[in-house]
């Protein structure tokens, strides 16, 4: 009897196994095509910039063409809040999603290592709770590259580095600031020398960090521009010590003592975020890339910011203060092509409301954690969708706020911008009425009683 190929068992087994193998082999392109296929997501956090010190935020005496050209191809929020008045709280929130008090960061982060330390790896100390999954952990388990480049401040000990918290880059300092030539912490002396590259401590004198910033970020996306990446571009600007370009150091001479130093530190950020964007679009990546651009706090009133230089405009208040210019900050996201461009939001939002957005734009899957943060896209596609927020809440200190609604309660306020002192009853419980007072100079909390009372029963979790 004649056999044919199919009759014969081991022939026929030997068939299906090269036909699986060839499907599988069909199907790893589709595969990489689908991989590639999801947008890459670069985060720029400028660090203590004022409420509307940009162009596209009113300011008149200020060059942001890098800024400005975002808002145009992207969405721009007037009612965006960070998650705290103060840099570690607020880079805490926006990376896990949560409030900071719940992820081990209700204060800033302590101090960096001193010079004795020549790698993190063995190094304790408290930070951003080593159980927390952040974005990166989210795009790493999804696939992406994932890189975090400049300022950390969330805890450099053992389960607290950027490694640590889902990051397969990490160049930056692990502190609250540095000095841009010599990368020493700004105010401690020379026993903090702070500049690492995944957790080895690196030497760099005389290169002006921004720059390296955007040299190493070039490195990064040029390295897996064939695979999508998540890239935290946390840059050190326009936070003290103001060392911005001599070119815009002239520029800006004409202005008042200490704002031209800061406006000359602005446009030098600027610059850094246009370079960025125009290797983006010289790769061909720019449309495939969404780009979220934030301050983390309003901008700083220190003596060693030479006691102001941002401006908060219309807002009370400025970094510290849970008054709105410490938390009511610039923020945009673009994706050409994708969202809606040129286009104003005045919805309430939030920095934890980064993660869920991104993961539903980029089709990925949330950590599992229960998040403070709320999907903003029906808000991106819409300007008639309602914020997806009843409650926010801020903690700071012994000071927080609550808004619900218009109505914003804040307890133990301070004003560091104001050198008037609140005095009782405004320094124990304000209220304020944010659709009549947006610069929150009327306390309505003797005339509100029952307001009061309902928005304190909405306090934070371990409010004083």
């Amino acid at each position: 009897m004649k056999m044919t190929l199919y009759s014969n068992p081991n022939k026929r087994a030997l068939v299906i196994c090269v036909a699986a193998v060839c499907g599988l082999l069909n199907l790893l392109p589709v595969a990489r095509a689908a991989e590639k296929a999801k947008p890459n997501v670069i985060i720029i956090l400028a660090d203590d910039q004022g409420s509307v010190d940009a162009g596209c935020y009113g300011a008149k005496d200020l060059v942001t063409p890098g800024v400005d050209a975002l808002a145009a191809h992207g969405v721009r929020f007037t009612q965006f809040y960070s998650a705290a008045p103060v840099c570690s709280p607020s880079r805490a929130g926006l990376l896990t999603g949560r409030y900071p008090w719940l992820v081990g960061m209700p204060n800033n982060g302590a101090a960096p290592p001193t010079e004795a330390d020549e790698q993190l790896d063995t190094l304790t100390g408290e930070g951003l709770l080593a159980g927390e999954r952040t974005l990166a952990d989210m795009f790493r388990g999804a696939g992406y590259a994932t890189a975090h480049l400049g300022k950390w401040h969330l805890g450099s000990g053992v389960g607290h580095k950027p490694l640590d918290h889902g990051f397969d880059y990490s160049f930056g300092f692990m502190g609250g600031c540095i000095d841009n030539y010599s990368h020493f912490f700004y105010w401690a002396g020379p026993s903090r020398h702070d500049l690492w590259e995944n957790n080895q401590r690196v030497r760099l004198p005389g290169h002006y960090f921004p720059d390296l910033m955007v040299e190493k970020a070039k490195a990064f996306i040029g390295q897996h521009r064939e695979q999508p990446f998540f890239m935290y571009f946390a840059i050190n600007m326009p936070h003290y010590p103001y060392q911005g370009d001599e070119k815009w150091l002239k520029y800006y001479q004409p202005l008042p003592f200490p704002r031209r130093l800061y406006a000359a530190f602005v446009s030098t950020l600027d610059e850094r975020v246009q370079r960025l964007v125009q290797y983006l679009e010289e790769s061909g990546l720019r449309e495939r890339t969404i780009i979220v651009y934030q301050s983390d706090n309003g901008h700083s009133v220190e003596e060693r910011a030479h006691f102001g230089g941002g401006s908060s405009g219309p807002y009370r208040g400025a970094k510290f203060s849970v008054f709105e210019g410490g938390i009511r900050l610039p923020a945009i996201i673009s994706w050409p092509g994708h969202l809606p461009e040129g286009q104003v939001r005045g919805q309430v939002a939030h920095g934890c409301d980064w993660m869920p957005t991104l993961a539903e734009l980029c089709g990925v899957e949330l950590p599992k954690a229960e998040l403070t943060g709320r999907s903003l896209v029906p808000v991106l596609r819409s300007a008639d969708a309602p914020s997806p927020h009843d409650v926010l809440q801020w903690r700071l200190g012994n000071q927080w706020a609550v808004r619900q609604g218009p109505w914003k309660l804040l307890h133990n306020p301070n004003d560091q911008a104001d050198a008037r002192k609140l005095a009782p009853p405004d320094k124990e419980w304000f209220l304020a009425n944010m659709d009549a007072d947006v610069g929150e100079r009327t306390n309505l909390a003797p005339s509100h009683a029952e307001i009061v009372e309902r928005l304190r029963k909405l306090a934070p979790a371990g409010a004083e």
